[in-house]
């Protein structure tokens, strides 16, 4: 069996598809990937034949790049989806050409970020079955509201019109661009309404979400979709000297978020460093490691499944993966969220009792020293200690590639 997996996004989005397409390769089957170029060492190391997608994720993230005002000023729904609508509608069509090259003679399609809509339009011009991968929830509940929008405690009845006026918002911004494209690849006429009720593996914990009673069968919470824990990593010796040389540091990182500014950002690594032993990876966010103070290590990047169990407590952005590697290393979160489904995933892990929250747009020295001293409590860690321990009874990659293989 040949399996295409195709999406578009943060290292995020790519990761837990590599991890999947690992796990079909070891089966016996192929697999292809095809993402934004930033996952194309991780696959050459791990063997994943892999193509890199037109577009630049990391500009978009930087000031001037269409989520740089959004990570800064944070993000209403619809400012979101104007935003990725901006990024993709210049790459819909090389992405479109890419996909339908590359699925040619495969047996399932995966997609999944933001190039969804084009894997749907790939599968449906080569009529070949496809599926869904998602790091969060998309299917429309009566039990919360889109991911996307930075709301909750809706009545049932509101949280499934959000949901349809948010498929309806993204058909809006996407459609036409991506009906112009099929009919370049394919000669095919315009769809007046964006595909529905189409399978979906949601590469989620249950731990961490479980599973709504409301959804269709053909929606499955597979768990966490991850490579095995540190494979190849080999941690240089001066970060195993930091980490032993005394108690468990507090990690701060942001990913790709870079809307913070330095300057604040700088000033609150060093308040919490005051007090606590600090490892500090600067991501996207353009930090200078000279600004900060001489006792913070800093890190290159890290696999997070290595790292956060030796930590103390984890400072990210709400990201989906970063989120579930947080919760499954069993340590205490703060939750510093920026834009999209991040709000989503903060209150998650606060109502589960295992992540104190700081958003973005409030970030200071005061607030960020007081969530770490909130996410230290003894009752937090005891809390993140047993989720953590369920979460790692959990095995997304096998389920998930079991129900692609079985397609």
């Amino acid at each position: 069996m040949k399996i295409t997996f195709l999406t578009y996004g943060t290292e995020g989005d790519t990761r837990p598809l590599l991890a999947l397409a690992r796990d079909v390769i070891h089966r016996g089957h192929e697999a292809h990937v095809l993402a934004d170029v930033a996952g194309a060492p991780r696959a050459a190391a791990l063997g994943i034949p892999f193509t890199a997608l037109a577009g630049d994720m990391r500009g978009a993230f930087q000031p001037g790049g269409a989520f740089g005002a959004l990570l800064k000023d944070g993000a209403s729904m619809s400012r979101l989806m104007r935003a990725c609508a901006t990024l993709a509608r210049d790459n819909t069509l090389p992405w479109m050409e890419a996909a339908c090259a590359a699925a040619r003679g495969s047996d399932l399609l995966v997609y999944s970020g933001l190039a969804g809509f084009v894997g749907l339009a790939v599968a449906e011009g080569l009529n070949m079955p496809c599926i869904g991968a998602a790091m969060w929830p998309m299917t429309p509940t009566r039990e919360f509201a889109p991911p996307f929008l930075n709301r909750h405690r809706l009545p049932g009845w509101a949280n499934m019109l959000a949901h349809r006026a948010f498929e309806r918002m993204a058909w809006a911004m996407f459609g036409p661009e991506l009906n112009r494209a099929r009919a370049r690849v394919f000669g095919a006429p315009p769809r007046r309404a964006p595909w529905r009720d189409m399978p979906l593996l949601v590469g989620c914990s249950p731990t961490l979400l479980a599973r709504p009673a409301d959804w269709p069968p053909n929606v499955a919470v597979t768990g966490v979709w991850q490579l095995p824990a540190g494979q190849g990593y080999e941690p240089p010796r001066a970060l195993l000297d930091f980490l032993e040389a005394g108690p468990a540091p507090v990690y701060i990182g942001f990913g790709s978020m870079a809307g913070i500014d330095r300057g604040t950002l700088v000033d609150a690594i060093a308040a919490v460093a005051s007090g606590r032993r600090v490892l500090f990876h600067p991501g996207w966010s353009g930090i200078d490691p000279a600004h900060l103070p001489p006792d913070v290590f800093v890190l290159d990047d890290t696999p997070h499944d290595w790292l956060f169990p030796r930590t103390a407590l984890v400072v990210h952005h709400g990201g989906a993966g970063t989120s579930h590697a947080a919760a499954r290393a069993g340590v205490s979160s703060v939750v510093v969220p920026f834009a999209g489904d991040q709000f989503f995933w903060a209150r998650r892990m606060a109502l589960r009792g295992i992540a104190a929250t700081c958003p973005a747009a409030g970030l200071d020295s005061a607030r960020l020293v007081q969530a770490v001293a909130a996410a230290s409590q003894p009752a937090m860690r005891e809390e993140a200690r047993r989720v953590g321990q369920a979460m790692r009874e959990e095995d997304g990659v096998r389920m998930a590639v079991d129900r692609l293989l079985d397609i």
